[in-house]
């Protein structure tokens, strides 16, 4: 029986609040007076209108919290907000997309990030982990109440639509390539094995591959080892035999989450190590070819073999990262035991928004030039600034804001096994994964420092309250491609498609965004514009904003000093999108003369002083 509920919860129905905004608003362009303007007194506060509506024990435990904890706006939980619990500290890491500013003035007051809502403390109860067309559950749910992690037993398929496992090739030549595997693997848990070893066990089930795959990376970070890292030989003997566990953790095909179609997949840490480890032995079949045309071109690669060779620093480092969390998922008195969700959201196109009809003004914004989103953000759902295929360089060289977050929390790339790069109305969310290291640095400068323990609260899934949203931003050769309504709407849909919230629960019960220079650095993105974007995408979906600027004091002003701008004139998301197409429109015209910041501020405001 395959295991899978639509959507992923199944919230109890709340009454929603209608917003309601009014504006006043002075443009002095002719061809802005089309524009709807409303103007409404609003007489009860919003709690006061919520409570009137829904009189639920529950529904007044929210208000009560919202009172003392601030306004907000995705959640995929249920139960009543609790008292705020002890604040965890995440590990840290520089993630960060510099851009610099040159403006000099302080930093104005922006909206307490103690306020912004957080899980679990806005968390909704969840329904029993259950099943049905559009989530599958790879362990046993009755067994998981019982609080054993049993995995669910299914008939394995070797198709197109499911991830083929080594086990699980045809008869023809199933029999002799596992074999292999086993006989290599084994080996790697009999003696204590050097990299030597490790090259040649993967080489001998990889015959293609032979002259191909260089691993002088690999020798290079065991050269590199401190003696706190001496642990070369047992970890990989550990992994070898977690490796070797995958007929019995692995019980049921894992769908592929493929394009256009929304589905989770909801496995434990356990299966998620076993997976990684065949991941780092390179087991699993039909994953190493990567031209157009190849069966998982489509895919991102999933086998390290691509780590294993061209040695520098940043390797070196993962490699550290990687080795810390496997050694810590293969000793028993740290292996972890919880649960982790997969989720790919389609939403149709014709269920995006119309961005110049949309009457909402700008939600709450935590402006801050300090912090990370991992760390200062936890508790929100975290923003990973994704390539479509998600992780990115993860498994190569690359190591900048995705890359980092992967390797903080290594769960993440099993994500490659299954999930296709991600379409312009896609997302992916993983709720549930655990950060294993402390990091710093960026890029080159990146480096692995020491353990982190995560103590992270769990909800009735046994997933940590940890939601991370990967959203790929377009990339840009040259920036000024950037300004056409196509992309403009382009990067607002995709904005919204991973903040919505499910529908079905309030927006109440959803926490914040923590982000920061999405699509920025390397893919070129304005980080000016970005942000306008993410405001309104964020106001759509009913949901605060915590913006990290990562170290960059102007930048974090200059976007304070708009936001209040444009909430103080009530300028909604409809004729922020206006005026964002007159810029595009006219750019050719605006580009050498003022930025996206300043021809806002002198439409909207001509008489202001920010």
């Amino acid at each position: 029986m395959l295991l899978t509920s639509s959507p992923v919860t199944v919230p109890r129905r709340l009454s929603r609040r209608v917003h309601t905004l009014s504006l006043n608003l002075f443009f002095q362009q002719g061809w802005l007076r089309e524009m709807p303007f409303t103007f409404l007194k609003i007489g009860r506060s919003k709690n006061e209108q919520m409570a009137q509506r829904n009189n639920s024990s529950q529904m007044s435990e929210c208000l009560n919290h919202m009172d003392s904890a601030g306004e907000g706006g995705e959640g995929s939980g249920r139960r009543p907000p609790q008292e705020p619990s002890t604040k965890r500290r995440h590990s840290q890491s520089s993630s960060a997309e510099n851009t610099s500013f040159d403006f000099g003035e302080n930093q104005e007051d922006t909206y307490p990030i103690g306020r912004l809502k957080k899980d679990p403390d806005c968390h909704m109860q969840l329904d029993s982990l259950s099943g049905g067309p559009h989530h599958t559950v790879l362990i046993d749910t009755k067994e998981f109440y019982d609080r054993k992690l049993t995995p669910y037993k299914g008939q394995h398929v070797w198709d197109s639509n499911h991830v083929k496992l080594p086990p699980g090739l045809p008869k023809s030549n199933a029999e002799a390539r596992w074999r292999a595997v086993q006989r290599a693997l084994h080996n790697l848990t009999m003696s204590k094995p050097s990299v030597g070893d490790v090259e040649m066990a993967i080489k001998s089930y990889n015959h293609s591959h032979q002259m191909q795959w260089p691993f002088d990376s690999l020798y290079t970070y065991f050269k590199c080892l401190n003696k706190k890292e001496k642990n070369f030989s047992s970890v990989i003997s550990k992994m070898a035999s977690l490796a070797l566990q995958l007929p019995d953790l692995i019980k049921h095909p894992i769908p592929m989450l493929k394009q256009h179609r929304s589905h989770a997949i909801t496995m434990s840490q356990v299966q998620i190590s076993c997976l990684l480890a065949n991941a780092f032995f390179c087991t699993f079949p039909h994953r190493n070819a990567t031209k157009p045309g190849s069966e998982y071109s489509n895919y991102p690669t999933i086998n390290f073999s691509s780590l294993f060779g061209n040695t520098c620093k940043r390797k070196t480092e993962k490699l550290r990262c990687l080795f810390h969390y496997f050694s810590t998922v293969t000793e028993e008195g740290t292996k972890p035991d919880g649960l982790v969700t997969f989720e790919r959201i389609c939403i149709p196109l014709n269920e995006l928004p119309t961005w110049k009809e949309q009457q909402e003004t700008l939600s709450n914004l935590h402006v801050t030039a300090n912090g990370t989103i991992e760390k200062e953000g936890s508790g929100m759902l975290q923003v990973d600034f994704a390539s479509k295929f998600v992780g990115g360089g993860v498994l190569g060289r690359g190591l900048v804001q995705e890359e980092i977050r992967f390797l903080l929390s290594p769960e993440l790339i099993v994500a490659r096994l299954f999930t296709e790069k991600l379409a312009e109305n896609e997302c992916l969310k993983i709720t549930g994964v655990q950060t294993y290291s402390v990091c710093s640095g960026y890029s080159d400068s990146f480096e692995w420092l020491c353990p982190h323990k995560d103590d992270t609260e769990r909800d009735e899934w046994k997933r940590r309250y940890c939601q991370i949203v990967a959203l790929d931003a377009l990339s840009f050769k040259d920036p000024r491609e950037q300004y056409t309504e196509q992309n403009l709407k382009r990067e607002l849909n995709k904005a919204y498609v991973g903040f919505r919230g499910d529908p079905n629960i309030p927006s109440d019960y959803t926490p914040a965004i923590a982000t920061g220079n999405w699509g920025c650095g390397a893919f070129n993105g304005d980080p000016r514009l970005k942000a306008l974007i993410q405001m309104m995408a964020a106001a759509v979906a009913k949901r605060d904003l915590a913006f990290f600027t990562f170290r960059n004091k102007n930048q974090a002003q200059e976007l304070q000093k708009m936001h209040k701008l444009l909430k103080a004139h009530q300028v909604t998301v409809g004729q922020l999108y206006l005026l964002l197409k007159k810029y595009c429109d006219d750019y050719s015209h605006y580009q050498h003369k003022k930025n996206v910041f300043e021809f806002v501020r002198e439409m909207a405001s001509p008489s202001s002083q920010l």
